[in-house]
C-alpha cells in the first residue's frame, strides 16, 4: 500500500453491501472500532441511500456524534441539524412519479425531508418489508400532490432484482432532468443532477476545512462511483460491481468478512499515515 504524506481524518462508508453484513446486520465490533477512530480525532460518516432516520436507527448510540450523508447525498445532518440539502422541483417529482406507475410490478417512495410516501396501492407486506430496511419513517398516502413535504429524491423498486432492465430504461428519459442512479438489483434512485455521494463529500471537506487525501471512502454499487473520486483512499469491496473496482484506488474484503472493520484497523495502526 501507498503511503500518504496527510494522515486520514474521516472515515465515508456506504452500508448495504459495503460496511453492513449479509444479513444487513452492523457489525458487532463497529463499537469499539468506533471508539478507537474517536479517541484519536477520526470522524466517521455513514454515505447511503437510506432515510436519515434510518441511518439514526441503525447508529442509535452515537446518532448526535456521526455526520450523516443520506438519501444519496440529498441530505447531510450533524447533531440534528441540517448541513445542506438539494430539493428537485416539486413537478419533475410528480411527473417521475407518474412515469414509475406506468412500469408493470414496480412500486415507489417520494422522499422527502420529513418522511418517506407511498401510495396505498403500493402498501402490501412484501413491500413494507423491503422498504423498512430504508426508510424507518413513511406514510400511506393516495395521493403524491396532496404531500407537504421537501422533496429531494425518488426511488423506485423492483422486488424480483431485476430493477436494471425493468426500471432503468425507462428512467433514463430523465437524465437531461435528473441522476438516475441504480443503487441496487432492486432499486433505482431519481435526485438532481450534479447531487450525488461524491459532492456531499466534497462540500463537507470544503466546511469542515478536510482535504481528500485525508480521506476514506468504502462502497460497492454505482451510487458509490462519485464517492470513490471524492477521497485518495477509496476502498472497492471485494463484492463491489467491476465500475466500482476500477474506480477505487483500493481493495477491502467483503462486507460478509466485515472489510471496512478489518481496513479501519489497518488504518489504526498507521498504515496509510
Amino acid at each position: 500500500m501507498e503511503r500518504g504524506d496527510e494522515l486520514i481524518r474521516l472515515i465515508f462508508s456506504d452500508m448495504d453491501g459495503t460496511l453492513l453484513d449479509e444479513n444487513g446486520r452492523l457489525p458487532e465490533e463497529f463499537g469499539d472500532l468506533y471508539a478507537q477512530l474517536k479517541e484519536r480525532g477520526i470522524r466517521f460518516a455513514p454515505a447511503s441511500g437510506r432515510q436519515y432516520a434510518s441511518l439514526r436507527r441503525t447508529f442509535a448510540p452515537w446518532k448526535d456524534e456521526l455526520i450523516f450523508i443520506a438519501e444519496n447525498g440529498t441530505m447531510v445532518m450533524e447533531g440534528g441539524r441540517e448541513l445542506f440539502s438539494s430539493e428537485i422541483e416539486r413537478t419533475l417529482v410528480l411527473d417521475g412519479l407518474r412515469t414509475g406507475m406506468e412500469i408493470p410490478g414496480v412500486q415507489m417512495v417520494m422522499c422527502g425531508k420529513k418522511r418517506g410516501y407511498i401510495l396505498s396501492r403500493d402498501n402490501v407486506p412484501a413491500f413494507r418489508r423491503e422498504l423498512d430496511q430504508y426508510v424507518t419513517v413513511s406514510s400511506v398516502v393516495e395521493d403524491f400532490a396532496g404531500v407537504d413535504d421537501v422533496l429531494i429524491k425518488m426511488s423506485f423498486c423492483d422486488l424480483t432484482g431485476q430493477a436494471e432492465d425493468s426500471i432503468l430504461p425507462t428512467m433514463q428519459q430523465y437524465r437531461d432532468r435528473l441522476q438516475v442512479t441504480l443503487s441496487s438489483t432492486k432499486w433505482v434512485d431519481l435526485f438532481n443532477r450534479g447531487v450525488s455521494k461524491g459532492t456531499a463529500v466534497a462540500q463537507l471537506q470544503r466546511q469542515l476545512g478536510i482535504a481528500p487525501g485525508e480521506c476514506a471512502a468504502f462502497g460497492d454499487y454505482d451510487n458509490d462511483l462519485e464517492l470513490m473520486d471524492a477521497v485518495q483512499y477509496s476502498f472497492a469491496m471485494e463484492n463491489a460491481l467491476p465500475a466500482v473496482k476500477e474506480r477505487a484506488r483500493y481493495r477491502a474484503p467483503s462486507n460478509r468478512e466485515h472489510g471496512v472493520i478489518e481496513v479501519c484497523e489497518r488504518i489504526l495502526a498507521g498504515e496509510f499515515d
